[in-house]
């Protein structure tokens, strides 16, 4: 069950805190609406991580489609388009 919680709450920071955990957020409102969220550092790691790794997967997908749709150049073309010679 969220841990809900209204932002004045945050008078007393130190109980606030004291309740957030791995996986036990504290959501604050504002005039009842959700504002923000307090997380353990190690989940929003975990979070940021996570979210990296998609972004990564969702570029090479793209690059797939790409070279089963246009193909691929050889590294000679490569070079000369860069104009980098070996």
């Amino acid at each position: 069950m969220p841990n809900i919680k209204p932002i004045s709450d945050l008078r007393n920071y130190t109980a606030v805190i004291n309740e957030v955990s791995y996986g036990n957020r504290v959501y604050l409102t504002r005039n009842g609406y959700g504002q923000c969220a307090i997380i353990d550092i190690k989940e929003l790691d975990e979070i940021d991580k996570k979210l990296a790794l998609f972004h990564l997967m969702n570029k090479l997908n793209e690059a797939e489609l790409s070279i089963q749709q246009d193909g691929t150049i050889s590294s000679d073309d490569l070079e000369k388009e860069l104009g980098v010679q070996y």
